[in-house]
This record gives structure tokens, sequence and C-alpha cells, in this order.
């Protein structure tokens, strides 16, 4: 690799690997880390047809389908005989309707919710006043053993569905089953995390913490 800047595509203006164009590279383009795109090609032959497989769901449902039916149709694809879904205790409902939608294709699944173990916060090290409502049995939310659990169910897939920001890594990291995510909690946006993105220099700005020049 030369130079030492930081990778960083979300400043590109030439997308050059957009047009398999390797000459002048920015010098922060990632292709230059020539080693880690080898090491990548090499790993991508262990996931060929997984990596295959949901490139061509791209195509299939461009633009037409909702993502709940995407994951629907991967499993299907996949051929695989029982999923895993993890969810928070915030989105029962959701997680209710999307098992009714795995019923009506007739896929197997088993689903846990992240308070599994009725541990209250305080006994992994959470300040009683971090709590939403100090003074009162609160439990925690469990990623790690919502992992563990699907392991031992023995998923071939699993699938995220509003875990909070960092759960959501540590039921990735102990999960054994490759994982998508169904939906990104955000409850200041109905669940549309990419609002705040768009928004940014207006109504969410202040809720960015962003300052005004």
């Amino acid at each position: 690799m030369t130079g030492k800047r930081n990778a960083n595509c979300s400043k590109c203006q030439v997308h050059k690997c957009q047009k398999n164009e390797k000459d002048k590279l920015p010098g922060f383009c990632p292709m230059r880390h020539e080693s880690a795109l080898e090491e990548a090609s090499s790993l991508l032959e262990k996931h060929k047809e997984f990596y295959v497989k949901s490139s061509v769901l791209e195509k299939k449902g461009y633009e037409v389908w909702p993502r709940a039916r995407e994951v629907i149709e991967f499993i299907k694809d996949m051929g695989y005989k029982k999923v895993g879904f993890a969810f928070c205790a915030g989105l029962k409902k959701e997680a209710a309707l999307f098992a009714e939608i795995l019923e009506a294709h007739e896929i197997d699944y088993a689903s846990v919710m992240c308070k599994v173990g009725g541990v209250d916060k305080t006994l992994s090290g959470i300040p009683e006043e971090c709590k939403l409502k100090p003074g009162r049995f609160e439990a925690q939310c469990n990623p790690i053993a919502q992992a563990l659990v699907l392991n031992e169910e023995e998923t071939e897939f699993n699938i995220i569905l509003g875990l909070c920001v960092g759960h959501d890594s540590l039921f990735m990291k102990y999960s054994d089953a490759l994982c998508t995510t169904l939906i990104t909690k955000d409850r200041a946006t109905g669940h549309n995390p990419a609002v705040a993105l768009y928004l940014k220099d207006s109504y969410m700005a202040s809720r960015l913490d962003l300052k005004k020049k």
C-alpha cells in the first residue's frame, strides 16, 4: 500500500472503482490497499454461493420488493431449513408480524427477545440511575444470550429486528450463522435512520448536536 491517508470513499468524486479504472487513484482510495483486496478475493471463494445469490437477489426485486420480501426470497434461494431472528422488546409487534410472514412462506424459525434471561440491569454494572425507570426491576438486554440460544437451535441464518446500537454488534459477533438486519431501531424517526442524514442541515441538526456556523 502506498500513501498514509485514511480510506475515505465518502469524499470521492471520481468513483474509479465503478468504471474499472485503476490509474491516478485519489490518495484516500481503498484500492491502494492491494493486499486487503487480494485477501478479500480469496475469502470470497469460501462464501461464493452466499455472495452470488445475494447479488442476484438485487436484480430480482430491484425497486419492487420491500426488504422483508428480500429476506424471505434469500432464505428460499439458499435453501435454509431453519432461520432465527433476534428482536428488541420494543418491537414485539413487528416481531409477531414478521413471524406471520415467515409462517405464510412455510419457513421454520426460532426467535429470541432481547430480555431473555430476566437479569436486572444493575447485575452487569449498569448504574441504577441509567435505568429508564430507576428503583424498579428492569431486565437487561442480553444479545450474547440471544446469539447462543439461536446457536443451540442450530439456525442457519439470523435476522436482527431492532437491537440496540452495540448490542447488535455483540449478537453478530457470537452468532454462528451469518446475519442480516431487517429493522434498524431509531425511536426518533420511526425506525428510519436515513431521515436524520437527509435533514442534518435543517430539522435534525439540533438532534445530531451539529453546531451552527
